[in-house]
């Protein structure tokens, strides 16, 4: 179980990385958004992976399940939910005033180096 999380962990944080480092807006965000579920997901992993344990520790329990990253976890889902809707309304307003989404610096000009 723990090499299944380890790994799904590792293949949204390649895929969100390797999204962010796009030129255009719609794959950034989808990016951004990959790694909140990676980030999510590690944040529930470190609670320990337990099944069918109570989420305190009661008398006679021995093992539990931590409530804290789950806690965490709920977090996070709301501050990134938030985030990304920031994000979607500053690339649609980016895309509405410039009619596109490539987020590319404009070519140098290079007849202004010799001024100084």
């Amino acid at each position: 179980m723990e090499l299944l999380m380890a790994s799904a962990i590792g293949v949204l944080t390649a895929a969100g990385l390797y999204l962010v480092l796009r030129l255009r807006t719609f794959p950034v965000i989808v990016g951004l958004s990959l790694l909140t579920y990676a980030v999510n997901l590690f944040l529930f992993v470190t609670g320990r992976l337990v099944v069918d344990m109570p989420p305190i520790l009661r008398k006679g329990v021995e093992t539990y399940t931590d409530p804290l990253p789950q806690a965490l976890v709920l977090t996070a889902i709301v501050i990134s939910f938030g985030m990304t809707a920031v994000v979607v309304m500053l690339a649609l307003g980016a895309y509405l005033s410039s009619r596109s989404d490539d987020v590319s610096l404009p070519p140098e000009d290079d007849s202004r180096e010799g001024e100084a």
